[in-house]
C-alpha cells in the first residue's frame, strides 16, 4: 500500500481545486470503498470518471496506483467546486445517502445513490421531491433490475411464458460482510423488494417479516418476509448472511409453468410443470428444464450506462427516485412487523369507513364514501365527491368538483378530470381517457373551457379509449377498447373505432343483444338474461313488461 505521503493527486480539504487539471469526465463516485471501488471501475472503462472523492487517504491513493492520473479528494464540497461533474455517485455508508445527496441536488447535480434512497420514508420523499425542485436526476443503485438474465425473466414473465403468476420467492444468503449501520433487511432485500414490484406492477397491500439477531444484539441477520399483492400474487423473501455458501436465485411460479434465475450458476431456466386434474385429483405434470439464453453483461456496467443516458437524455431511469421511494416504504413496513414480531402490517390504513393505501394523496375536504377502496399513487383532490364501494386503481387521479357514484371501478392509469361526472356502476377500463377542453394550449389557462361529461349508470369504458369532452354515455352503454367518442352514446350501445361508431347493443348483464323482430330494432332480447328491450330516441329501454 502506497502511503499517503506519497500520493499527488488528491486535494487537500482548504487546497483550491483547480478545473484545468481535470480530466474529461462527467461523473465523481463518492465512496472507494467495498462497492464503490466497482464503480469507479466502470465509469473509468466508459470514459466518465472525473474524480474519486474518499476521506481515507490510504483508498485515494489506491484510486492512483489502480487509475495513474484520476484526480481524488476528500470532500463533497471539492467535487461539487468542479464544473465538469454532471453527476455524483454515492457508494457511502446508508446513512449518510440522504445528506450527501441532498447537498448535491441543491448544488445542481445528478445524483446515483446506492441502496437504500434513505433510511426512512421521510428522508426518501425529501430526496425525490428535492430532485423534482431542483429538475436534476435522482437514480437509485436498484441492480438487479439492470441484470440482463432479470430482465430476460421479466420478457418471459410479460409474453404469458408461465401463464397467470401465482407466486413469487428469493433467496438472497452469504456468509458475507455483516453491516453494522443497517441490518440484513435493508441490506440484502432492496433488490429483491424492488423486482418484485416492477416484476407485478403493483405494491403489496400487506407485509410481515420477522428476524433472528445473531451477530449483533440489534441487528437482525436473517429475515424472512412475506408480501401479499392486490391481484392475489404472493411473494417470498429469505436473507441472511448467516449461510454457509452463496446463493442468490429467483423463482416464478405461474399456472402453467415456473421460472428460476440463478446468478450464481448462471442461469435461466423455465419448467413447463403444471397441475392436472385428473377426475378430481390433481396431479403434477412434470417436464425438462429450458434453458433461456441472455446477454453476458455486467449489471454494474448496465446500471452505470443507464446513469450516463439519464444525465444526457434528462429522462429518467427505470430505478429513479420514485421507484427507491417505493421500495423504501415496502421496507419501513417489513421493518415495524418485525419490530411487532412478525405481526402482518398493511400498507395503508382504514379511515372515515374507506382504505387509502399509504402512497395515495387526499386532499383535505375530498367526500368519500364507506367501503372505497383508494390504492397506490391516487390522487384525490379537495372537493371532488366520492361514493361508497368504489375502487379507484393504481396511478388514479380525480380532480376538483368531480362527482363518482357509488360502486364505480376505476381501473389503473385513468385520470377524472373536472367537469366529469360517473354515475353509479361505472367501469372505467386500463389507461381510459377523459378531456375537458377542446382546444387546450400549454400556455393558454381555459379552466372557464371545461365542458361536462356524463356518464350513465352501468356504462363501460374499454382500456385506452378516449371520451372527448362535451359528449355524455348513455346508460349500461359499452365503449369498446381504443376507441374514441366525439358524438353522445345512446343507452346501451355499443360503440367502437376511430372515432367511435355503432356497432350494436349490449344488456344491462353485459351480453351482446339478438334481434328477435324483422326489422331488427323492432325488438331486442338478452340470451344471457331474458331481458327484452324496445328502442327509443335515448337508445333502448327495457319493454314494459320487464320494467
Amino acid at each position: 500500500m502506497v502511503h499517503a505521503s506519497s500520493c499527488r493527486s488528491y486535494w487537500p480539504r482548504n487546497e483550491p481545486v483547480l478545473n484545468s487539471r481535470q480530466p474529461g469526465g462527467k461523473v465523481a463516485v463518492m465512496g472507494h470503498g467495498y462497492w464503490g471501488k466497482n464503480h469507479v471501475r466502470n465509469f473509468h472503462a466508459l470514459g466518465a470518471l472525473a474524480v474519486v472523492c474518499d476521506r481515507d487517504p490510504e483508498r485515494r491513493c489506491a484510486v492512483e496506483e489502480v487509475y495513474p492520473g484520476t484526480l481524488t479528494c476528500a470532500d463533497v464540497e471539492d467535487v461539487l467546486s468542479m464544473d465538469v461533474v454532471q453527476g455524483v455517485v454515492l457508494a457511502t455508508p446508508a446513512e449518510t445517502h440522504e445528506t450527501l445527496a441532498l447537498r448535491c441536488l441543491e448544488a445542481g447535480r445528478d445524483v446515483l445513490v446506492e441502496k437504500p434512497l434513505a433510511l426512512t420514508v421521510a428522508g426518501g420523499e425529501r430526496l425525490v421531491s428535492k430532485a423534482r425542485e431542483c429538475g436534476r436526476i435522482l437514480m437509485v443503485g436498484h441492480i438487479l433490475e439492470y441484470h440482463p438474465g432479470i430482465q430476460a425473466l421479466q420478457d418471459l414473465v410479460a409474453s404469458g411464458g408461465v401463464g397467470t403468476l401465482q407466486y413469487v420467492y428469493s433467496n438472497r444468503l452469504n456468509l458475507g460482510k455483516v453491516r453494522r449501520e443497517e441490518n440484513i433487511l435493508w441490506s440484502f432485500a432492496p433488490h429483491d423488494v424492488a423486482f418484485m414490484l416492477r416484476l407485478l406492477g403493483e405494491m403489496p397491500v400487506e407485509v410481515a417479516a420477522s428476524g433472528g439477531n445473531y451477530v449483533h444484539p440489534e441487528i437482525a441477520d436473517v429475515t424472512v418476509t412475506t408480501l401479499g399483492f392486490p391481484g392475489g400474487v404472493r411473494g417470498h423473501i429469505h436473507v441472511s448472511w448467516l449461510h454457509p455458501f452463496k446463493e442468490q436465485k429467483l423463482v416464478v411460479v405461474g399456472d402453467k409453468g415456473m421460472a428460476v434465475f440463478d446468478d450464481q450458476k448462471k442461469s435461466l431456466e423455465l419448467y413447463e410443470h403444471g397441475i392436472e386434474w385428473v377426475g378430481e385429483v390433481p396431479v403434477a405434470r412434470k417436464a425438462e428444464p429450458k434453458q433461456l439464453p441472455y446477454p453476458d453483461a455486467e449489471p454494474l456496467r448496465e446500471e452505470c450506462q443507464a446513469f450516463l443516458t439519464a444525465i444526457s437524455t434528462r429522462q429518467p431511469p427505470i430505478t429513479d427516485g420514485d421507484s427507491g421511494l417505493r421500495v423504501l416504504r415496502v421496507l419501513s413496513a417489513c421493518q415495524t412487523s418485525m419490530e411487532k414480531g412478525g405481526v402482518v402490517e398493511q400498507m395503508g390504513t382504514t379511515e372515515n369507513g374507506y382504505y387509502r393505501h399509504a402512497t395515495a394523496i387526499i386532499d383535505p375536504g375530498a367526500t368519500i364514501g364507506e367501503g372505497t377502496k383508494i390504492w397506490h399513487f391516487c390522487h384525490v383532490m379537495g372537493s371532488a365527491n366520492i361514493g361508497r364501494d368504489c375502487i379507484l386503481g393504481q396511478n388514479s387521479f380525480v380532480g376538483e368538483l368531480c362527482v363518482i357514484g357509488n360502486r364505480v371501478k376505476i381501473q389503473n392509469n385513468v385520470s377524472i378530470y373536472q367537469g366529469v361526472e360517473l354515475e353509479d356502476d361505472v367501469f372505467c377500463g386500463p389507461s381510459m381517457v377523459f378531456t375537458n377542453v377542446r382546444n387546450p394550449r400549454a400556455h393558454v389557462e381555459r379552466k372557464e373551457a371545461f365542458e361536462r361529461t356524463h356518464v350513465g349508470q352501468g356504462a363501460t369504458l374499454g382500456a385506452n379509449c378516449t371520451v372527448v369532452c362535451g359528449n355524455n354515455i348513455g346508460r349500461y352503454a359499452t365503449v369498446a377498447a381504443g376507441a374514441v367518442v366525439t358524438s353522445d352514446v345512446p343507452d346501451h350501445a355499443l360503440v367502437m373505432g376511430v372515432p367511435a361508431r355503432p356497432a350494436g347493443w349490449i344488456c344491462a348483464c353485459g351480453e351482446r343483444l339478438a334481434s328477435t323482430a324483422d326489422p331488427p330494432q323492432a325488438g331486442l332480447s338478452c340470451s344471457e338474461c331474458g331481458k327484452g328491450y324496445v328502442l327509443e330516441d335515448k337508445g333502448l329501454r327495457l319493454e314494459p313488461s320487464e320494467a
